[in-house]
Parts: structure tokens; C-alpha cells; sequence
């Protein structure tokens, strides 16, 4: 029996908002760095990343690499969405399957 890593749903949702949060605080800190902004996307940012490097590293048999990807910051949980999607794609060719 083979076992697929396609990304998760709440990694994606962890990686979208550690994104969002980190474009939105650099926006407002190069602009007119509102502190309720800072405020708020500070502590959203801190949890999303956490939330996914956590994540990341309690999912079963995936690669090293995607691990290590998930600890770098802002946009690390993409790069590793990506890796964990772009490694299920070649498993799934080399099996002759059709990933869903």
C-alpha cells in the first residue's frame, strides 16, 4: 500500500495566512505603520508559522526536505507545500496513477 502526501488542507490554510500576514505587516510598516495593524498581524503571522512548521513535522513519511523548507520564514510553508506536492506528483507518475 502506498502512501500519498498531498498537502493537507489546514497547510495550505497555515502557509496562505503566513503569507498574507507577512505582506500586510511590511505593507503597513513601509507605509503609515499603524500600530491595531501591527498589532494584529504580528501575533497572526507568529501562530501561522508556527502552526505549519508543527504540522509539517508531525505528518508521517514525508521527505526531510519539506521539513526543512517548512522552517524558513514568510514563505517556507509554500516552498514546501510545493515540495510535498511536486514529490507526490512523481510518485504518483512513476506508479502510472493519476493524482487527484
Amino acid at each position: 500500500m502506498t502512501v500519498h502526501h498531498r498537502s493537507p488542507g489546514h497547510l495550505r490554510i497555515a502557509a496562505h495566512a503566513e503569507l498574507i500576514s507577512l505582506i500586510v505587516m511590511l505593507a503597513n510598516v513601509f507605509t503609515v505603520h499603524l500600530k491595531p495593524i501591527s498589532s494584529l498581524m504580528g501575533p497572526t503571522h507568529g501562530c501561522a508559522y508556527l502552526w505549519f512548521v508543527i504540522a509539517a513535522y508531525r505528518l508521517k513519511e514525508v521527505p526531510a526536505a519539506v521539513k526543512v523548507l517548512a522552517l524558513v520564514p514568510g514563505a517556507g510553508g509554500l516552498l514546501a507545500l510545493r515540495q510535498l506536492d511536486r514529490g507526490d506528483a512523481a510518485r504518483a507518475q512513476a506508479e502510472g496513477v493519476i493524482p487527484s
